[in-house]
């Protein structure tokens, strides 16, 4: 129920403002927001001469940057439902329904939200829906948005245009349509309740989801509340939602304090007194007071309200007789006003009463007028604090160009300031904000050099022809609803992980994992039998000098099984010339192979990454088998003597599960002579241990992390990454910026989602 714009201030200079619209608001402008007006105190004292009431308790919100990392997450999943959210904005527009009569969109909302996992209520207030989907420790965020259209025929020409019909509340056949973009309000809705459904890794507290019927009569937050919304369901923390304009779509603009302005309807009954239209001097004509009434009604603003004051005195209907020929003896009249302060509102109900019953007096009219309020909404005034800490999270998340602060109000009317209890000792703050609708090359072709121009031009809330962009502004909507419930619900703590998908963490690149005495076992491999399987790394004593490395506590590690027959004190053989050992990390730049009394082996196994704990070697003496399970390595060719090592294999022939030498770079020399396919370095951040002079390579310290994947064509046998790692791209990755399939994304934020 917007029929107002908030930018329609001729004499603007003009800006740059595709999508980069920027306003500067004066610090005491924000500021100074004024409180809370509702049904219960209008006609008291003036809202200025108020002290300033007490505002609810703002919920600690997550960091802006911390917020857009959490939506960078959930809007990942945002193309796997957008073709469902698209096709219900696209079921609701073709099939609208008038307010309190919202069944077939009720049932739809409910459905969604069920599937979704959510508790659902449904004949809240009528025909509104309530979910709610608690998950653990935290505020409660309730999402607000309405569901019903307008008695309006739709000129728009879209193939899904609207050709229903429907009967309004005095049971006339009226034409339906979604012409204030409730059916956007409501898709957004439910795929944002969606969204944060499958990413609940990402928050924590509990989500409110409130699908609400008549916002179109100003009465159906009122009578959600009335059927016990926050008696029934909790009282929420802190309450959002948002309405799509006529502005650029993709556009989210923000204001503090009074951003809606206070409604009020009435209608009026003229009584007259008819006959046949070719005796008027015996009649008293209702149709001429009635236009008497709304010519003179035109001057309330003009002569009566202060310039610096806004103020709306409407009259959208005037109804008398039925036929050319009768006088009637009665007319019918609808007045609407909108006013930003208490004190103009009180003015023009008294001044719209006071010249009806004046001109029906002069008329000489037998009865009085009757004058009923129908309905009165108060002003939308956002808390300063939330609509900061919102407009903060949907900057990072969009950018700077994408979000702006209005000037002004609208002079548009809501009942979501309603959801904020204004007559409460203790309301409920909350936040709302406007998303732009607008297609970019309408609004480029709309005549005017400012936006204040092209505004006046374009169609907006309440037209035959608002058209809004399906795609942009259901994304910016989905976007900006789900990071404003993310500025509260997201988690605070980094390295979260649930269900699968690991949380982006509040760091630019990786780190390696952090040490620790006795690390508990990676979950990336199954434990299997003894005989040559492999074993998660639980972790190792520590290390003595002067004697063998202990083998490692717990599990045994991935090795090879030594050859049948062979002593214990006696290593198994190395490997073909150059091959690195199944299974192995490959060694640290710029070393060659680990000697081993005093003649290095062609397989030397290289330092381990971080996080995998290890003994030290001792000097001068062999590494002794892994206690446990036998380690797994291929036997040597028979008949090969035991202290001499197999001949190597073809040059530059890479062995299974080793990785091939990086481009450019020898091998690593053993005797000597550095083999052909030495391994490439470790990924940056990997450690390597410092070999003893005589001695093994130490087995890894602390948790194993993600090393790099072998190129294209090359098995790898190592063991799968373990939560929380990140692989580390390789030099013709990071050139191309591509990664390999099985890759998981990088462990460092993307770019905020683009539209």
């Amino acid at each position: 129920m917007l029929p107002g714009n908030p930018l329609m201030r001729p004499g603007t200079p003009r800006v740059s403002w595709y999508l980069r619209l920027r306003f500067v608001i004066p610090r005491e402008r924000i500021g100074a927001a004024a409180p809370r007006w509702s049904m219960a105190n209008r006609g008291t004292t003036p809202l200025r001469s108020h002290p300033r009431k007490k505002v609810g308790t703002v919920p600690h919100a997550v960091d802006p940057q911390r917020a857009a990392e959490h939506g960078n997450v959930v809007m990942r999943l945002v193309d796997e439902i957008f073709p469902l959210v698209e096709g219900m904005y696209v079921d609701l527009h073709k099939n609208p329904e008038l307010s309190h009569q919202e069944h077939r969109t009720a049932s739809a909302v409910a459905g969604w939200l069920d599937r979704a996992g959510f508790e659902v209520h449904t004949g809240v207030g009528g025909t509104g829906v309530v979910g709610i989907l608690r998950n653990g420790e935290g505020p409660t965020v309730l999402l607000r948005g309405d569901m019903d259209a307008l008695p309006l025929e739709e000129k728009t020409g879209l193939p899904y245009a609207s050709t229903a019909r429907g009967v309004d509340e005095n049971g006339n056949d009226v034409p339906v349509m979604h012409a204030c973009g409730h059916d956007a309000h409501t898709a957004c809705l439910v795929g944002a309740a969606d969204l944060l459904a499958d990413a609940r890794q990402e928050w924590r507290g509990t989500l409110m989801v409130v699908a609400q019927p008549a916002e179109e009569t100003i009465d159906g937050a009122a009578t959600m509340l009335q059927d016990g919304l926050y008696t029934r369901f909790g009282r929420p923390d802190i309450a959002l939602g948002q309405h799509i304009g006529p502005q650029p779509a993709g556009m989210i603009s923000h204001r503090a304090g009074v951003i809606l302005a206070a409604s009020s309807t009435l209608r009026i009954r003229i009584f007259g007194d008819g006959g046949h239209a070719s005796q008027p001097h015996t009649t008293v004509d209702p149709v001429v007071i009635a236009a008497s009434i709304v010519t003179r009604l035109q001057s309330v603003v003009a002569r009566e309200v202060s310039p610096s004051e806004m103020a709306v005195v409407t009259v959208g209907t005037l109804q008398a007789g039925t036929k050319a020929n009768i006088i009637p003896d009665e007319a019918y009249l609808e007045v609407n006003t909108r006013a930003l302060t208490d004190t103009v509102g009180q003015h023009l109900d008294s001044a719209i009463e006071r010249i009806v019953r004046a001109e029906a007096a002069a008329a000489g009219a037998a009865r009085e007028p009757e004058i009923t309020r129908t309905q009165e909404a108060g002003v939308t005034c956002n808390d300063a604090e939330a609509t900061e800490q919102v407009a903060s999270a949907h900057r990072a998340y969009f950018g700077d160009g994408y979000v702006i602060d209005l000037p002004e109000p609208f002079t548009g009317s809501e009942d979501f300031g309603e959801l904020g209890l204004p007559g409460d000792p203790d309301p409920v703050p909350y936040a709302f904000w406007f998303v732009g609708a607008t297609p970019h090359d309408v609004w480029e072709e709309a005549p005017g050099e400012t936006p204040y121009e092209k505004l006046a031009s374009l169609p907006g809330n309440h037209s035959s022809y608002f058209a809004p962009e399906r795609e942009l502004t259901l994304r910016a909507g989905l976007a900006a609803l789900t990071m404003g419930a993310l500025t509260y619900l997201g988690r605070v703590e980094t390295g979260t992980e649930t269900a699968g998908q690991a949380a982006v963490p509040a760091m630019d690149h990786p780190q390696p994992a952090p040490e620790g005495p006795a690390p508990g076992p990676f979950t990336g491999v199954t434990a299997q039998p003894a005989t040559g399987a492999s074993q998660p790394i639980t972790g190792a004593g520590p290390p003595v000098d002067g004697g063998p490395p202990p083998p490692p506590e717990g599990a045994p590690v991935d090795a090879p099984p030594p050859p049948e027959g062979a002593p214990m004190d006696v290593p198994p053989p190395p490997s073909p010339e150059g091959a690195p050992v199944e299974g192995s990390y490959p060694p640290p730049p710029g070393e060659g192979a680990v000697p081993v009394s005093q003649e290095p082996p062609a397989d030397a196994v290289p330092p381990p990454p971080p996080g995998v704990p290890s003994g030290a070697p001792v000097d001068g003496g062999p590494p002794p088998p892994p206690e446990g399970a036998p380690v797994d390595a291929p036997p040597p060719p028979e008949g090969a003597p035991m202290d001499v090592p197999p001949p190597p294999s073809p040059e530059g022939a890479p062995v299974e599960g080793s990785y091939p030498p990086p481009p450019g770079e020898g091998a690593v020399p053993v005797s000597q002579e550095p083999p052909a396919d030495a391994v490439p370095p470790p990924p940056p951040g990997v450690p390597s241990g410092a070999p003893v002079d005589g001695g093994p390579p130490p087995p890894p310290e602390g948790a194993p992390v993600d090393a790099p994947p072998p190129p294209e064509g090359a098995p790898m046998d190592v063991p799968p990454p373990p939560p929380y790692a990140a692989p580390y791209p390789s030099e013709e990755q990071q050139e191309s910026g591509t990664r390999g399939e099985d890759e998981q994304p990088p462990h460092y934020p993307d770019p905020p989602y683009r539209l």
